[in-house]
């Protein structure tokens, strides 16, 4: 629909003028791992942006005017860092929009790190579902782009592995409240505490994988999760070092 298509464009257009750049980051073979992927695999892929910030205020000052909202500032702007915020009506298709909006970073600016972060449970699994069913679609939309998705659990680590090491478009889906915990609790042998401990079979921890990515993170309903960026969520979001945040809110809940 137009009015979702005008969302995806008010996100990629911030970054118009970016050249499509990858970093790339040094990961150990991991030792007695018969899988020829883990011995090969000794190149992390990172997202990179080079464009300055004057410019891409600039990009979204004019977005701000298209769409009627008041412009940013050079003060507004330092203050909010890159986070960018996009209000949606309830009903209008938020995943899809913020689904779409992956793909169309990908394919301008060559992104492929993606994490997806959700208040619930039950979002949780609506979003990894709304993957599954648009799978086809958008392998029609942008002719047959390859893309692997996941929901974070500390039982398959390997899949972080690969989420570091992907060339490809990589998405990953986690629930705040079992990242949150990981910062909260004390006791080492918790399973919320493996995101921070050294792990055998990666070679790494597993927090250390994920931000050398530098990945674009999605807040899904940010209001929910953990009070957004002033919250107590703010330091389990930050240590994911991520690139820029990307807050995708329903209009009534909006507050700032």
């Amino acid at each position: 629909l137009e009015y979702q298509d005008d969302a995806v464009n008010s996100i990629c257009d911030i970054f118009e003028g970016e050249e499509i750049f990858q970093s790339n980051f040094s990961i150990t073979p991991i030792k007695g791992e018969e899988s020829a992927l883990f011995q090969r695999a000794t190149i992390g892929i990172g997202n990179s942006i080079k464009m300055i910030e004057e410019d891409m205020l600039a990009n979204m000052q004019r977005i701000q005017l298209r769409n009627g909202v008041p412009q940013s500032t050079t003060e507004s702007f330092k203050k909010e860092g890159m986070n960018f915020s996009v209000e949606m009506e309830t009903g209008t298709g938020k995943t899809y929009v913020y689904l779409k909006t992956i793909f169309e970073l990908n394919k301008r600016y060559g992104f492929t790190k993606f994490i997806i972060v959700v208040p619930s449970i039950a979002i949780k699994e609506g979003t990894y579902k709304s993957l599954q069913i648009t799978k086809e679609h958008f392998k029609g939309e942008y002719e047959n782009v390859v893309y692997d998705y996941f929901v974070y659990d500390a039982a398959k680590l390997e899949q972080v592995r690969s989420f570091a090491t992907g060339d490809s478009i990589q998405i990953m889906v986690i629930n705040i409240d079992a990242f949150r915990k990981s910062f909260e609790s004390e006791d080492e042998n918790s399973k919320s505490n493996i995101i921070h401990r050294y792990n055998d079979k990666l070679g790494y921890k597993p927090i250390d994988l994920i931000k050398e990515t530098n990945p674009i993170v999605i807040i899904d309903e940010p209001q929910s999760v953990d009070g957004g960026l002033n919250g107590a969520g703010k330091t389990a979001l930050d240590a994911m070092h991520p690139m820029f945040t990307l807050r995708y809110s329903r209009s009534e809940e909006h507050t700032s």
